[in-house]
């Protein structure tokens, strides 16, 4: 038993031990020309700083003839930035001249931007297709919907990395110059003979202010033609039209019929007041004879005249109908 702790114990010191002074980083820091000492790396330990992110960027930047503080890469360490990455961004700015300093990289890794693709970027411009999926659609003045796609070349800003609009900046900017060149075309065929147009209209517009890129070009790669959006709008306007007349002669016929309900409504009540004073005269002719006011040829008379005046009425009646058989 003795044996066995004694040999957890050494195991247990040779352990810590090894993991507070990293040999193999000690002897390639020494071969590769860079001055460390043990201490340095326990340092580094203590600190909670991970000495193989840490020597093996210090070999990277000596190598590369760069002269970057030990302290300065533990620093940004320990704010959370990417070591090797930035290390790496400062050797391809330095090969391609680009003057890319320590702080800066650094500002720009903490900032959440890929240092290193930006440096690439800026070697070696990438494309943007706008949009990114399809064709984007505009209606030039004639009413002819004109659809189409541009590739746009951009080269990284290192000094507007910080701070700067993203790609999408330039996607939307880029589709805004397009619709609003399209749109001020007189007809759809000037697009077709001049894409070109297109293009230069859209680069002298500055479209790259504020972004973290630098446009070199933007190219049309498709032009395309689409409906022809006018005469729909006027097929649209023409329907509409024809609706809202439609509803204006609904209701002028609806008023109509209801002003003639409300004339048969009155003449049945004439017709009725009618029947009900015609109700009363034989009323009236019974009081005037036990009055005495009306005797009996009075009341003969007035027979005679009513038999009279219906005759009259049917003779009218009868002249009238052959009137109209014989213009028939």
């Amino acid at each position: 038993m003795p044996m066995i702790l004694i040999i957890i114990l050494f195991g247990g010191i040779f352990a810590l031990f090894a993991y507070f002074i990293p040999f193999r980083l000690y002897i390639s820091a020494i071969f590769s020309g860079v001055k460390t000492s043990l201490f340095s790396l326990i340092g580094m330990r203590l600190r909670k700083v991970d000495p193989y992110v840490i020597v093996p960027s210090i070999i990277m930047v000596h190598k590369a003839g760069l002269s970057v503080d030990s302290d300065a890469l533990e620093a940004h360490y320990l704010a959370g930035g990417d070591v090797l990455k930035v290390v790496k961004a400062l050797i391809s700015a330095n090969k391609a001249n680009l003057g890319l300093k320590f702080e800066k990289a650094c500002a720009i890794d903490l900032a959440g931007r890929d240092v290193l693709e930006a440096v690439r970027t800026s070697v070696n411009p990438k494309v943007i297709d706008c949009p990114k999926s399809g064709l984007l659609s505009a209606v030039a003045k004639d009413g002819i919907e004109v659809r189409a796609r541009a590739r746009v070349t951009v080269r990284a800003n290192i000094e507007r990395l910080v701070g700067g609009a993203t790609e999408e900046t330039i996607i939307a900017r880029v589709g805004e110059g397009i619709v609003t060149t399209i749109g001020s075309a007189d007809t759809y065929k000037a697009v077709l003979e001049n894409p070109d147009k297109i293009s230069k209209n859209v680069l002298d517009r500055g479209l790259d202010a504020g972004t973290a890129f630098e446009i070199l070009s933007i190219d049309i790669a498709d032009v395309d033609v689409g409906r022809n959006v006018g005469a729909k709008l006027q097929t649209d306007q023409a329907d509409a039209d024809l609706k809202v007349a439609q509803a204006k002669a609904e209701t002028r016929r609806a008023m109509a019929v209801a002003q003639e309900q409300e004339m048969s409504a009155r003449t049945q009540e004439m017709r009725a007041k009618v029947v009900e004073a015609e109700a009363e005269i034989p009323k009236a002719i019974a009081q005037a004879f036990r009055e005495g006011k009306l005797g009996v040829m009075d009341y003969y008379n007035i027979k005679n005249i009513q038999a009279d005046t219906s005759m009259r009425e049917q003779i009218g009646g009868m002249d009238e109908r052959k009137d109209s058989q014989i213009k028939e």
